[in-house]
């Protein structure tokens, strides 16, 4: 008989969740509010939430906002959105998650001390370019902190000057530790190196369980958003223990052909996957058999 299991770790993240209801709450209050960039990488919830009133609007639509509602998702925004909403009278749904912004304050208070002795100092930040997370924390340094993807992007770094290394919330902790060490081989004499994990645990600590989740199934779905940062990274996780992991986006994209003489189906996500929409693979699955 098949057995169609649900990773109970998978799902929504604290952040996530809050940002959720929020909406949900402002929504029930009123038919429509404006979410500035998707509350959540993921197309099927940000369907969802559309039904039930939810404007997703770019910059440039917020630039033109005046005397009207504005949630910010759980990624957060650089201080230039709030000056843009004080200016037009826009009020602020703040779902900002809180652990990036305490990771914002962290870093515009580093930017804003000066170094001792003068020293030029580099505030570097391990994340993916153009990353929602990612221009609201570089915009806590005016545009200047230096933003690595990997580390070969790290071994460009100017090793004669001071670094300051912080970290995307959503970044493979194994990926900033191999960073970290290079960095500590290579920094200059005169230069000091100082180093912040700011990874967000409850990424973190979904790499070990997913791992062991999906080696105990025949065959692995991952369900996550094409632009999920964090689905990206576990979903190659699964595949390092399972290679008959995929990942899919929707139900639909079920191919029946891979559930030929397979006993055993696991299904998990990102912390941007919500619950039901797993839950709706399982069932799709089950129809199937």
């Amino acid at each position: 008989m098949l057995k169609v299991e649900i990773d109970e770790g998978s799902g929504f993240c604290f952040g996530v969740t809050t940002a959720i209801r929020k909406t949900e709450e402002e929504l029930a209050k009123s038919d429509t509010l404006y979410c500035l960039g998707d509350i959540v990488h993921n197309g099927r919830e940000c369907e969802r939430l559309k039904q039930l009133g939810l404007n997703t609007i770019d910059h440039e639509e917020f630039a033109r906002l005046k005397n009207t509602k504005v949630l910010l998702r759980a990624h957060g925004e650089p201080p230039r959105t709030y000056e843009l909403a004080k200016q037009n009278n826009i009020e602020l749904i703040d779902a900002t998650c809180p652990v990036v912004l305490r990771l914002q304050k962290r870093i515009k208070q580093e930017f804003d001390t000066p170094n001792p002795e003068g020293r030029e100092k580099q505030i570097v930040i391990f994340g993916k370019n153009g990353h929602a997370e990612v221009l609201g924390l570089v915009g806590q340094t005016n545009g200047q902190a230096i933003i690595i993807e990997n580390l070969e992007e790290a071994e460009k770094l100017d090793f004669s000057k001071d670094i300051r290394l912080y970290s995307q919330t959503t970044k493979s902790l194994d990926e900033f530790r191999q960073i970290v060490a290079y960095i500590q081989e290579h920094i200059s004499p005169n230069a000091t190196f100082q180093y912040y994990d700011t990874i967000c645990r409850q990424v973190a600590n979904r790499m070990p369980d997913i791992r062991k989740f999906a080696a105990r199934h025949d065959l692995v779905f991952f369900v996550c958003g094409h632009k999920s940062s964090n689905g990206k990274i576990l979903f190659q996780e699964c595949l390092k223990v399972n290679p008959n992991s995929y990942q899919i986006d929707r139900p639909e994209e079920i191919d029946r052909k891979l559930l030929e003489g397979v006993q055993s189906i696991g299904i998990c996500g990102a912390t941007s996957t919500p619950k039901w929409l797993m839950e709706a693979c399982r069932e799709t699955i089950l129809s199937y058999s």
